[in-house]
């Protein structure tokens, strides 16, 4: 198969790419070789998707039989690729994600709960998660629009794993590596089902190579793992002793905490960990163990030298003395 990777550097795209490669498929990346490194043995194509020039340059470089897209983040950008593309691919399989659902993350989702309407604007007091939700919403538009019954939407919930930029579990294994009394959030047993990058990237493949058409949920099953397993799982790989001190939602939501942000992964919703997957799992969709999960991503960490600069993972943590302080004032709330 010949195949084109939209990105290809980081993250889900990098792994994509090294999954594509050990199938023996011909793989081409696109990006404009500004930050990640190519993948040995995948041929770098460079280029901006916002350029019509580039976008013609590569069309002609094709014919494709798959695009997978990574990369795609707003409806124009989305759109000048399917347009220029569309007469040199085969099949489109767009990297969405469950934000376009109009209940997320409040609510429990299915493949086929509501999607949010696309629209250019949005509210005034639009959240940066509902206007992320609007334009992906408005990229599979782009995507359906252009190649119909050759489009593959898929839409995964968190993705972990190695060569992870956004830095959540990166996050608590480097916090729980400190050591001493960590600010656990909620309870324990708090349900949490958060997906392998290797795992999506292998259904993607999957879906090109058996040309799987309409849209997928991609997410654990639910109920797989819990909270207090990942940051169990956290201190095996570290073999750090930390503490956990459990604290409910109500008492951090009344400190200000900042949820998904301030604690990586810590949302008090009852629908952000109940994605229903059955359409993906019916067609082949298989997760492996969390615990493989974090014990890779702490080998990768361990090996990659400096951590990754990347924009978002500068957004994610909350400061140690701010943990020290919400940890005092949860002692003294017990003891009062």
């Amino acid at each position: 198969m010949r195949l084109l990777i939209l990105g290809g550097t980081w993250f889900l795209g990098r792994t994509l790419a090294e999954q594509a490669l050990e199938r023996d498929h011909n793989v081409v990346t696109f990006t404009r070789g500004k930050s990640g490194s190519d993948v040995p043995g995948a041929a770098p194509h460079r280029g901006d998707r916002a350029s019509d020039r580039d976008m013609a340059e590569l069309a002609a470089a094709g014919p494709w039989d798959v695009v997978i897209d990574t990369s795609g983040m707003t409806p124009d950008l989305v759109q000048r690729s399917t347009q220029a593309l569309a007469d040199a691919t085969g099949r489109y399989v767009y990297v969405s994600t469950v934000n376009v659902y109009t209940g997320w993350p409040t609510d429990p989702l299915d493949d086929d709960s509501p999607v949010r309407p696309y629209t250019p604007y949005g509210p005034p007091g639009e959240s940066g998660a509902d206007q992320y939700g609007r334009e992906k919403s408005g990229c599979e538009q782009a995507v359906t629009t252009v190649f119909g019954d050759r489009a593959t939407i898929l839409r995964p919930s968190v993705i972990f794993g190695p060569y992870e930029y956004v830095g959540r579990i990166p996050w608590w294994l480097r916090r729980i590596a400190k050591g001493g009394l960590v600010l656990a959030p909620g309870t324990s047993d708090r349900p949490i089902q958060p997906i392998d990058v290797r795992d999506v990237a292998a259904f993607a493949l999957h879906a090109a190579e058996q040309q799987l058409g309409g849209s997928f949920n991609l997410s654990a099953p639910i109920g797989s793992a819990t909270f207090g397993e990942l940051l169990e799982a956290c201190r095996q790989v570290t073999g750090i002793p930390a503490v956990l001190e459990w604290v409910p939602h109500d008492f951090l939501i009344a400190q200000g905490v900042r949820e998904w942000t301030e604690l990586p992964l810590w949302r008090p919703y009852p629908g952000t960990w109940r994605v229903n997957a059955a359409r993906a799992r019916a067609a082949g969709l298989t997760c492996r163990p969390l615990a493989d999960t974090v014990a890779d991503t702490w080998r990768w960490l361990n090996e990659a030298g400096p951590r990754l600069d990347h924009e978002r993972a500068s957004e994610l943590g909350i400061t140690p003395e701010r943990e020290a302080a919400i940890l005092a004032a949860w002692a003294a709330h017990r003891v009062g």
